[in-house]
């Protein structure tokens, strides 16, 4: 395993020189890389096309995706799946419901090269659009059979499910896998002073909001994850 540390500009998606890019197109630092073509692997012996849907997201298009919901250009969804109408929302409220499934830019598990949102694309009907929902991985969903699957077999390669369920933090999210050895090194070296300075380089919406509840945003959004099973 790797024990290089990330400097500051790539914990928080400002520098991506820490990754390779896979032929199938994800960026990931080069241990995770070859993990998740084991667990490719894996996954194609018992019927499953596993394909990324997302690898490393910069903080550049992080923050395009926080300020889209924020002026309401892009949906904001609540835990039952349903649009918010987000100009009806604000101050701490408005940012709550941003956060419950879109991390805040600098935050982001995806910017280390440690993460991926996944599905299986043998499982896809004709036509099908892709939601990328939590329904999609329930009993019953287009995903199930995945979902059942990852929860068995993701350990194997090195990888586990840090919203597998929601803990008071981000919703639920069982199309995202994390490569445990180095994610946890990631979120060690992570600090809230690491965040504080890229958010004052590059300002993004609610810049005066976020950073005056930047703890609590660091603790209930980064720092509350679920654990690894033993």
């Amino acid at each position: 395993m790797s024990t290089e540390l990330l400097t500051s500009w790539q914990l928080t998606g400002q520098d991506d020189s820490h990754l390779q890019k896979l032929a199938s197109g994800e960026l990931l630092q080069a241990e995770a890389a070859n993990a998740w073509l084991q667990l490719r692997q894996l996954a194609r012996r018992d019927g499953i096309e596993l394909v990324a849907v997302s690898s490393y997201r910069s903080f550049e298009r992080q923050a395009q995706i926080w300020q889209q919901k924020c002026n309401g250009s892009r949906p904001v969804l609540n835990q039952q799946q349903q649009a918010l109408d987000i100009q009806q929302l604000s101050g701490w409220d408005k940012l709550e419901a941003i956060l419950l499934y879109s991390a805040l830019p600098g935050t982001s598990r995806h910017h280390w090269g440690t993460e991926l949102d996944v599905m299986d694309q043998a499982a896809l009907p004709a036509g099908y659009q892709l939601q990328l929902v939590p329904s999609e991985y329930q009993p019953g969903g287009v995903f199930a059979h995945l979902a059942a699957w990852l929860d068995r077999h993701a350990a194997e390669a090195g990888f586990f499910l840090p919203y597998r369920k929601y803990s008071g933090g981000v919703a639920a999210e069982p199309w995202h896998l994390s490569y445990q050895p180095l994610a946890n090194a990631c979120l060690k070296q992570l600090s809230l002073d690491t965040v504080r300075q890229a958010l004052l380089r590059q300002p993004i919406a609610e810049q005066s909001l976020v950073l005056t509840k930047l703890p609590e945003i660091f603790q209930r959004y980064v720092q509350t994850i679920c654990e690894p099973a033993a």
